[in-house]
């Protein structure tokens, strides 16, 4: 198979708050456009970061979602959440929430109240990804993924493993479902230890470096809190850990329809915009308290 080759590799830019409990570098659309990364369209990543201990958690009040996708992939510390519908729960460690926002949705997430008592490291991914429109008109939903249903591909000679959120590694699938073809996957190596990926050469192919450092391909290096993108040029690419590494790897298939985006909402029109905060305003997403 041709070789897919790196198109840049970005270093964090500034980062800034969200709310009050999520401190957080901004690659999509930061570095990225929401069109050149279809069907990825934000990506905001709370590198490792040390909160105090505080007894009223720190976090974002209600705020409402419509026509895409939130998946929030923790590595460090505890979320609380609750929206609209009565649904809400605590993602821990290791766990993923898919949430499906589809037609409207109010939201809040704050650091989990037990650990806001204590404080301590915090380190977070949230990802939007993109509706086809014929489902953004669809009911919300979520998929809570808590760690111990992720598929788990051990690598030859102890090298590590490949969890597997969304779509498919070696023939074995992740537990997420997708409106559209994604892989999602955790990759994490030991010292010394190489992975090889294949995904079609049209499918939007990015990194994320959470720990330690990689190499891609033995020829572009990417430290940790790096963000590496590839070109649609080939299908095949290694991963080489000089040191134990965790990695967030995305790919998928563009959508390839238009994309009208402002704050909250993802449209495909500008007039479909205006009927999204039409509908806020009328209180068609619901009733939350903040």
């Amino acid at each position: 198979m041709s070789i897919k080759t790196v198109s840049r590799v970005t270093s964090p830019r500034a980062p800034h708050f969200v709310g009050d409990g999520f401190r957080v570098h901004n690659f999509i659309p930061g570095t990225s456009t929401m069109q050149e990364m279809d069907p990825f369209i934000m990506l905001d990543y709370n590198s490792k970061y040390s909160f105090e201990p505080r007894e009223i958690p720190r976090g974002v009040g209600v705020h409402p979602h419509k026509g895409f996708e939130t998946v929030t992939i923790a590595y460090k510390g505890k979320v609380e959440h609750a929206d609209s519908t009565g649904s809400g729960g605590v993602i821990h460690e290791g766990d993923v929430q898919w949430m499906t926002a589809a037609r409207g949705i109010l939201h809040k997430e704050f650091h989990e109240k037990e650990w806001s008592r204590k404080g301590g490291e915090f380190q977070m991914v949230q990802l939007w990804v993109n509706l086809p429109a014929r489902h953004k008109s669809g009911e919300p939903k979520y998929q809570n993924l808590s760690n111990d249903r992720m598929t788990k591909v051990s690598l030859p000679d102890n090298g590590g493993e490949i969890e597997v959120i969304a779509g498919e590694f070696n023939g074995q699938r992740g537990p997420a479902s997708t409106f559209s073809p994604i892989h999602l996957f955790n990759a994490k190596l030991k010292k010394g230890a190489t992975a090889e990926f294949s995904f079609p050469a049209e499918y939007t192919t990015a990194i994320l470096m959470i720990e330690g450092s990689v190499r891609i391909n033995d020829a572009v290096t990417v430290s940790q809190d790096h963000f590496a993108l590839f070109n649609r040029d080939g299908a095949t690419f290694s991963l080489t850990a000089p040191e134990d590494a965790t990695v967030l790897i995305l790919s998928g298939q563009p959508i390839k329809e238009p994309i009208a985006a402002h704050g909250p909402f993802v449209m495909n029109t500008r007039e479909e915009l205006i009927q999204a905060f039409d509908d806020f305003n009328q209180g068609k997403f619901g009733h939350l308290e903040d």
